[in-house]
């Protein structure tokens, strides 16, 4: 009996010392399983006579009995304690603010706002929307658009280009949006009013160059479109972007292959304090680039430059989105930080309108 006892003190000071259920249970089964020490000595009754089984079967019983009272009164503790650390760390302070919703929280990106604000515009003024595929032919990218072979822009160093297929052609990642508008024009016939927002690729890395960026050109075909009516739509869509009653433009002699006459065009701005603002000042900006539509180009696109005729124009999307909104480097627009974003996105759901704010 005296092992009896030592076996007891034992188990019950390992019941005492669990930390937690799972040591409870290990406590248990040590003692009150099928191999535990409690059911070996049970097992040890029926080799007894009556009298000794008599007498040993009482004090392994009530030890039993002890154990399991311990393990029941145990359990309790342990479970009011868990429950209480639990209750602990859930605590809520209702006197502190609720956390926004995510409706609150998000922000649009400013690129996909500025795509916005130049949808209302244009929608407004007539035109229409036209994409096409990120990656394009030779044939769409640069051919159809009057770059004759050699041309620099055809150039590893500016374009990326892919393996060549089976047959010795080579694909691109397209350089400007004009691929859209050569496929309007061989989709479409005249009168064409379209601008072509998306994403261009160009070999180029720096403080206002990216190589991959955002670009929207516009295209107008008609009998009788005009320089004229190219630089009232120029003046009436950069007034209602830059929200200003009026602006100065000077157009430029320049080249491009697709254009003849091509221009670039400055607008008129003020740069005191560091700061640009449109529609006042002694200062120049070069914002854009435009011309009036290459009669071989018309010819490329299955158009007779002796009935239509017709403007283009295009500029970056994210260099006016940094005029706008005050950005001075392009780069944080690729690198998805939450802080840049929540100080320069938008609101979800405000949609700009002419109506209600571009920049709302």
């Amino acid at each position: 009996m005296t092992d009896l006892a030592q076996l007891e003190a034992e188990t019950l000071a390992a019941v005492a010392a669990a930390s937690d259920e799972a040591a409870l249970e290990n406590v248990r089964v040590g003692a009150l399983g099928k191999k535990g020490s409690i059911s070996a000595l049970l097992s040890t009754l029926g080799k007894m006579s009556p009298d000794e089984r008599k007498t040993a079967g009482a004090a392994i019983n009530a030890l039993k009995d002890k154990v399991t009272e311990a393990l029941g009164g145990r359990r309790v503790v342990l479970r009011e304690a868990a429950l209480d650390a639990r209750l602990k760390a859930e605590t809520i302070d209702v006197t502190l603010p609720t956390r926004e919703a995510g409706i609150e929280t998000g922000r649009i990106h400013p690129i996909s706002q500025v795509m916005d604000e130049l949808t209302a515009i244009f929608a407004d003024l007539g035109f229409s929307i036209a994409e096409g595929p990120d990656i394009e032919t030779d044939d769409y990218n640069f051919t159809r658009l009057n770059f004759p072979e050699g041309h620099p822009a055809r150039e590893m160093h500016d374009t990326f280009f892919f393996n060549p297929d089976a047959e010795g052609k080579r694909k691109l990642l397209r350089t400007h949006t004009s691929p859209v508008q050569v496929r309007t024009m061989l989709a479409k016939k005249p009168p064409i009013r379209v601008i072509c927002p998306g994403r261009t690729y160009r070999c180029d890395s720096d403080q206002t160059h990216t190589p991959m960026f955002h670009q929207v050109e516009g295209l107008v075909i008609d009998k009788k479109a005009n320089m004229g009516h190219l630089k009232w739509v120029l003046e009436e869509s950069c007034k209602a972007f830059f929200k200003v009653p009026n602006v100065k433009m000077r157009f430029r002699p320049s080249f491009f292959p697709f254009t003849e006459p091509s221009m670039e065009v400055d607008i008129q701005c003020s740069r005191k304090g560091g700061e640009i603002r449109f529609g006042e000042g002694d200062d120049w900006l070069e914002i854009l680039g435009c011309g009036m539509v290459h009669a071989n180009v018309l010819r490329n696109c299955g158009l007779d430059p002796d009935e239509y005729q017709g403007f283009a124009w295009g500029m970056g999307i994210d260099r006016i989105a940094m005029l706008k909104y005050g950005m001075p480097d392009l780069r944080p627009f690729f690198e998805a930080d939450v802080r840049w974003l929540s100080h320069y996105g938008f609101r979800p759901l405000d949609f700009p309108t002419l109506a209600g704010g571009l920049s709302s």
